[in-house]
């Protein structure tokens, strides 16, 4: 191999490596069961899956959504999650493919896109990808957004706000009612939530944050993954028939991405099902949540996402090699994921931990921690 044909990525790769912030695949450590606080099986379907029947089905589709015979399963999913939510839903491969599809497509001629500056990367992208016109405003901040419409309703055809309802580093929620007002105060305005993080996990259903509370009709587009709390693969969104109909024709990871095999989708129609009946799984995450950051003397909160911040890429490091060693799998997140001083380790709960067990995974942490 050419050594010097690829130096410049090596040099690249050394500096991250001298920063504390290289990347690996992690490995899994034989002989030791590790307790997992790093995936996003939030709802603890994963662990269960042996509870459930195996769908049939093709393993395969062989073909995109508008080439393929294969879809009678991805309707099957469309039609639950249109029942369960009241208005049309359109599947995709993934969360980042529906979030870089949709948002690209929104950009029909003069919009204007006016985004939290904390979505996750894959809405940003969908903006770069989309050659789109946007804003930021300071995180959860209603009031620099408000100022931000102020100024710009009436300039633009339409103007699209996109915001989270959980993020996924901090684990605090959007201000979903305060957003809403504001979409009804703006007659030129769409609401993008992406409930990545709390479909499964929140709501009466498990239909997410809009859902609980009491929003869920007054959101333009919602999109949810499949890939975390319900255990499976893929993604949706939910919007009118007239904004289903036009992602079908514009969104372009929609158009030529080969469809998810029929297998996945029966799959996630019986997670989908199962979330929907797990209201006291998600009152018990709520607890253990809560009880989890108050026992490790965290900010408050009821998601089960929970950071602890290092402030520096190395004690992040540092402190994922520790709790590693104690049998605890919870990794460092750093730049660029975090800006410089954000570098944390994030702990994400599950349903299926007790009360107890939580409390003793906290005080392992506390322990090391100390150390």
């Amino acid at each position: 191999m050419d050594n010097e044909r690829y130096s410049g990525y090596a040099r690249f790769l050394e500096s991250l490596s001298g920063e504390s912030r290289l990347r690996s695949i992690p490995p899994q450590r034989d002989g030791m069961r590790l307790i997992d606080l790093c995936s996003n099986d939030y709802m603890g379907l994963a662990r269960r899956q042996e509870k459930f029947e195996r769908p049939s089905g093709s393993y395969t589709s062989s073909a995109s959504r508008l080439l393929s015979f294969r879809q009678l399963s991805h309707s099957r999913l469309e039609e639950r999650l249109a029942t369960l939510y009241g208005r049309p839903a359109l599947c995709f491969n993934s969360g980042y493919h529906a979030n870089v599809g949709i948002v690209a497509a929104l950009n029909i001629s003069d919009t204007l896109f006016v985004a939290d500056k904390l979505v996750h990367a894959s809405m940003i992208d969908g903006l770069m990808a989309g050659r789109c016109v946007f804003k930021r405003f300071p995180h959860n901040d209603i009031g620099a957004l408000d100022a931000i419409l102020a100024r710009e309703s009436g300039n633009h055809r339409q103007i699209v706000v996109m915001a989270e309802s959980i993020y996924s580093m901090d684990g605090d929620k959007a201000p979903l009612a305060e957003l809403v007002a504001l979409r009804e105060k703006y007659p030129d305005v769409l609401l993008y939530i992406d409930e990545a993080h709390a479909f499964g996990v929140r709501g009466r259903q498990g239909l997410g944050l809009c859902e609980e509370t009491g929003v869920i009709d007054r959101v333009d587009i919602i999109v949810g993954t499949l890939g975390k709390a319900a255990a499976s693969m893929g993604a949706f969104c939910i919007a009118d028939r007239c904004m289903t109909d036009f992602l079908i024709n514009t969104s372009r990871s929609f158009i030529f991405s080969t469809a998810l095999p029929p297998a996945v989708m029966e799959w996630s129609l019986t997670m989908v099902d199962a979330l929907a009946g797990m209201s006291e799984e998600r009152e018990h995450l709520k607890r253990i949540s809560r009880l989890f950051r108050e026992h490790l003397g965290l900010p408050d909160g009821d998601t089960p996402i929970v950071p602890l911040l290092t402030g520096s890429a190395d004690k992040a490091l540092t402190l994922s090699r520790r709790l590693a060693d104690k049998g605890i799998m919870a990794l460092p997140i750093r730049r660029p994921t975090v800006p410089p001083g954000g570098e944390r380790i994030r702990f994400s709960l599950n349903a299926s931990m007790s009360e107890d067990y939580t409390l003793t995974v906290a005080n392992i942490i506390k322990e090391t921690m100390q150390k």
